[in-house]
């Protein structure tokens, strides 16, 4: 059968769709809405249908939950991905960006995996952690602000600002704290995740927050299956810099990854190394033989995703070297 390709580039109100069917293309906009998404695609709900967007965070949630029942195959692709693919482009519009989603789907599907509706418990993780991340950088944004204050005494207003300023922090802690204690009910509540968090968090360095986040990111780890995988999806494995003779740079680490993970995976990284067990003996030794501390920093980090695997696969809880006890 025909098969038929839809791109749709998301906004937070609208939706630019492209339909491409038979050679030919066919341009529409619709609401953003669950409502408006259902009676779109029900024309279009086929197994040789072939649906793509790009991942906008929050603005894709209605198109998820519309298309959770749909039959055809949906595609969910990284923005980066996109844009490094199309090459040289010149101008940018809604229209257009649609346009070039299909050609993209039209040409990669066969390479691409499908997006599949997320369990309710791992969705919820990832909504409460993104409110989390937000209110975490408007606490750090509001904390630099005590600093400035001092510098407004001649205007009279310095003392009512900071006041305000605190009670903010203040109220952005309580928000912080309650979204914690739901990401850990949703955890304690279901068997499978509770188990999960045990055995990551068992490993050195791990606190809670890193143990949500690999669940969150990795979708119980059943979307990230391999520890290579996720320490190239977090930005930690060195690749070789050189072409032919002339170019022979040193391996580096990608600045294709997830920032945020990567930065709570350092954070673990430093803390894994205060403590008493093999990763602090190696990174001891490796500093004492001259690398830099940066460079073994990061194996520590890439170490810490193998161990979190390794319990993972074998279902028992992190096992410190006897010796170092």
């Amino acid at each position: 059968m025909e098969k038929t390709f839809i791109g749709i580039d998301v906004s937070s109100n609208r939706l630019d769709i492209c339909v491409f069917s038979q050679g030919e293309r066919h341009s529409f906009v619709i609401k953003n809405a669950i409502q408006s998404i259902t009676r779109f695609f029900k024309k279009h709900n086929s197994e040789t249908v072939f649906v793509a967007m790009e991942n906008t965070g929050r603005y894709n949630w209605s198109l998820y939950e519309a298309l959770s029942s749909f039959k055809g195959h949906i595609y969910v692709i990284s923005p980066l991905h996109m844009k490094r693919s199309m090459g040289l482009i010149r101008g940018k519009n809604d229209k257009v960006d649609a346009i070039r989603i299909v050609d993209f789907i039209q040409k990669n599907y066969e390479q691409l995996t499908e997006w599949r509706p997320l369990p309710v418990a791992i969705e919820n993780i990832k909504v409460l952690l993104s409110e989390r991340n937000l209110r975490i950088s408007q606490k750090k944004q509001m904390d630099q602000q005590l600093s400035y204050y001092g510098l407004l005494k001649n205007t009279g207003l310095d003392k009512e600002l900071l006041k305000l300023n605190r009670q903010m922090i203040k109220t952005l802690k309580a928000q912080i704290e309650l979204l914690e204690k739901k990401i850990n009910e949703i955890i304690n509540t279901d068997e499978s995740l509770s188990v999960l968090a045990k055995l990551i968090s068992s490993v050195p360095g791990v606190g809670k927050v890193l143990t949500w986040t690999l669940i969150s990111a990795t979708e119980g780890f059943q979307k990230i299956t391999e520890a290579r995988k996720l320490a190239c999806f977090c930005g930690v494995v060195p690749f070789e810099h050189q072409s032919g003779t002339s170019v022979r740079g040193r391996t580096r680490v990608s600045s294709f990854a997830d920032k945020r993970l990567k930065t709570i995976l350092h954070m673990a990284a430093m803390r894994a190394v205060r403590l008493k067990n093999e990763l602090q003996v190696y990174y001891n030794r490796k500093v004492k033989e001259g690398k830099n501390k940066m460079a073994v920093l990061n194996a520590v980090r890439n170490k810490i995703i193998h161990r979190v695997f390794a319990v993972i696969k074998q279902q028992r809880p992190y096992q410190m070297d006897l010796a170092l006890s």
